[in-house]
């Protein structure tokens, strides 16, 4: 199966699941998580029409930009962001979807400010409140996302998770419902500065349940490009 065919497949999976919960395929966004592939793999995902792209390394997603590897759609930081890689990303992607801390807030709208742009972020929640995870913990998520939206340079977009995995659906289901309220939660507040959109939960082994809960932003690394 080639990169093409794999994202066909994904693409009709998702247009199923949408339509039977209502929605239109085109509300769901699929990021090809390219963590670790070449520049030539990440044009095939685009050239197969992929919404967006997404990497986890700061210095994996320099390199292939300057190769030219993400002519197209929007690029989004998807890994753990560092303090000190702030200013190498802020203004490169467009998305930055795993914000996990008022100090990266803060960060982010200094060096945005500073180049007199405002950066998209999504809010990462750890939604499981598991220690080795980063994310912000649900019972702190308005305190954020109001400190967010008085925070010149930054704009919060939506939310970001990735919850514990088990065998059992209905767990994986209960904490992609969790997410599904907290959104709908945060998108009916009136804050400044915010345009909540996006409710960014599924990768290759959970974005069909994640679709199924409310998710519209899929994550997909290895269903699209294969084992690594």
């Amino acid at each position: 199966m080639t990169i093409a065919d794999n994202i066909k497949r994904i693409r009709d999976e998702i247009a199923e699941i949408a339509l039977r919960s209502g929605r239109k395929p085109s509300d769901i966004s699929l990021v090809a998580a390219s963590k670790t592939r070449t520049a030539e793999e990440v044009r095939q995902a685009i050239d197969a029409g992929v919404d967006a792209v997404g990497e986890n390394r700061v210095q994996e997603m320099l390199q292939k930009n300057e190769q030219g590897a993400y002519i197209g759609p929007p690029l989004h930081f998807i890994g753990t962001l560092q303090s000190n890689k702030v200013r190498q990303i802020v203004g490169v992607c467009d998305l930055i979807e795993s914000v996990d801390s008022l100090a990266l807030i803060e960060k982010i709208g200094a060096k945005a400010s500073s180049l007199e742009i405002v950066q998209d972020i999504l809010i990462e929640v750890n939604i499981g409140a598991e220690p080795q995870k980063s994310g912000i913990l649900p019972e702190r998520l308005d305190e954020i996302i109001e400190i967010a939206s008085n925070t010149p340079g930054v704009c919060v977009r939506g939310l970001m998770a990735i919850p514990p995995i088990y065998e059992k659906n209905e767990r994986n289901c209960y904490y992609f419902d969790a997410m599904l309220k907290l959104f709908v939660d945060i998108k009916a507040k009136r804050y400044d500065n915010n345009s909540v959109q996006f409710l960014s939960m599924g990768m290759s082994d959970s974005y069909a349940d994640a679709i199924r809960a409310g998710s519209n932003m899929v994550r997909i690394g290895t269903a699209i490009f294969g084992i690594r």
